[in-house]
């Protein structure tokens, strides 16, 4: 008889085998982008698609490949799963070296497969649960100093300076340090300023963070704990949503709902307006549904679990919410299906070309269930008036190698105080910086 390991080994192969394997994309993964995209109906399978990249890391002397007028260097290398980036006042990069927190509860057969795939895809090792900081105060792309900033965290995410306030979004709570300019190392203990949802299932773990520009407030991104709800509401209490914090107070409100997992958070440089990058759900289909980015409204209820982009009903949900369901808010601009996008940043630096200004970076982590894959690479959206405004164009791409495997995914961009673009990549364990080939042939703006 076999055993239990070696039946659900067994199951794991067939999924990776037959997963989807006569579900493909009927559409390319360019009609799932900008402020319309295409919405076919569903396509439920008995098995969900599964079509990951192992992950395999970059071999000595590889990069991605930088879009033309671009060059790309490995800003710092031998990280260990850098997943989000911060640039303090001082041109400081900061990065958090994370991975999900240990699972509290026995998931089953499900929660068994999940954790194989995460591994497969690069994810699910024991958490850094550290923040490092880069110092390169002469703008060459070669750091002078590195050092751990702060230690001993519980799968931090987002990080945000108010002052001589440093916070940091761990999975589970937000937390405050004293922070002096030009320190390289906090070892002052935490202050909790809120409990973040979290918990024995805790499904998107990744909890982001940016301070409101007069700094009276916080918001942070609370992915969901399911996929379409199928653990019940009960479970997303203050999830699939961004959350308003009050420092001070140590009190906090929903902001925005109806948002599966957001991560990336910004605030447009013209407008004002907070910005975000959500990933939508998944299993309808290699064409549904695109993750998206979008302002985002006080108040505003942008469809999860019960409908997506707008009023398109998901019927796998139970019971409905039709007055939910009314008020959504159609989000600004997709995506891509599955391209797992998280990082976002404006640019506002005078380093790069004079187009990229005011438009937005997005790194895109890329696909698990979707045949072809999408994502695995950055992108930058256009903006015109504060609202994207025309197609989006590779800026690194070359993540998969020709086998298939990844040798590295984007996760979160960041602009440095030099102009540079920052991309971390978790899977080679990299920074990645992104310069003109040629400034001047590039059309650069002066300084």
């Amino acid at each position: 008889m076999l055993c239990h390991t070696r039946i659900v080994t067994l199951l794991l192969a067939a999924l990776l085998a037959l997963g989807g394997c006569s579900e493909t994309a009927k559409l390319p993964v360019e009609s799932g982008y900008g402020p319309t995209p295409a919405l076919p109906a569903p396509n439920k399978t008995l098995l969900p698609t599964v079509h990951i990249a192992p992950a395999r890391g970059w071999p000595p002397g590889a990069k991605p490949q930088a879009a033309p007028g671009l060059r790309v260097e490995a800003f710092a290398t031998d990280l260990d799963h850098p997943r989000w980036l911060y640039v303090l006042p001082n041109g400081d990069v900061l990065v958090a070296e994370s991975d999900a927190p240990p699972k509290q509860e026995n998931q089953g057969l499900r929660g068994w497969i999940a954790k194989k795939l995460m591994a497969r895809a690069g994810s699910g090792g024991p958490s850094a649960n550290r923040i490092t900081l880069l110092r390169d105060g002469d703008g060459d792309g070669v750091p002078e100093v590195r050092t751990t900033f702060l230690e001993n965290l519980h799968s931090p995410f987002g990080m945000a300076l108010i002052g001589d306030s440093f916070y940091v979004a761990n999975t589970d709570a937000l937390l405050r340090y004293p922070y002096e300019q030009g320190a390289d190392r906090i070892t002052a203990p935490a202050q909790k300023v809120v409990d973040l949802p979290a918990g024995p299932i805790n499904h998107h773990w990744t909890k982001n963070v940016i301070a409101s520009r007069d700094g009276s407030r916080l918001y942070v991104t609370s992915g969901s704990n399911s996929n379409v709800a199928e653990n019940g509401m009960a479970a997303e209490v203050n999830r699939a949503a961004i959350l308003e914090v009050d420092p001070q107070a140590g009190t906090l409100r929903v902001f925005a709902s109806g948002l599966r997992n957001p991560n990336g958070l910004a605030w447009h440089p013209d407008t004002g307006d907070l910005w975000t990058t959500v990933n939508e759900r998944d299993e309808i289909g290699s064409d549904l549904v695109p993750d998206y980015m979008t302002s985002v409204r006080d108040g505003g209820f942008y469809g999860w679990p019960y409908s997506y982009f707008g009023q398109h009903v998901d019927i796998r949900v139970k019971p409905q919410r039709p007055d939910l369901v009314q008020r959504a808010i159609v989000p600004d601009y997709a995506l891509g299906a599955h391209t797992a996008s998280l990082g976002l940043a404006f640019y506002e630096g005078r380093l790069l070309p004079s187009r990229y200004l005011h438009g937005a970076f997005v790194g895109q982590h890329g696909s698990w269930n979707r045949r072809p894959r999408s994502g695995y690479k950055v992108v930058f959206v256009p903006f015109r008036d504060g609202k994207p405004a025309g197609q989006t164009e590779d800026v690194l791409s070359g993540f998969v190698n020709a086998a298939g495997e990844a040798m590295g995914r984007p996760v979160g961009v960041a602009v440095d105080r030099h102009g540079a673009l920052l991309v971390a990549d978790d899977v080679g364990d990299v920074i990645w910086r992104v310069t003109p080939d040629d400034r001047r042939a590039a059309g650069a703006l002066p300084r």
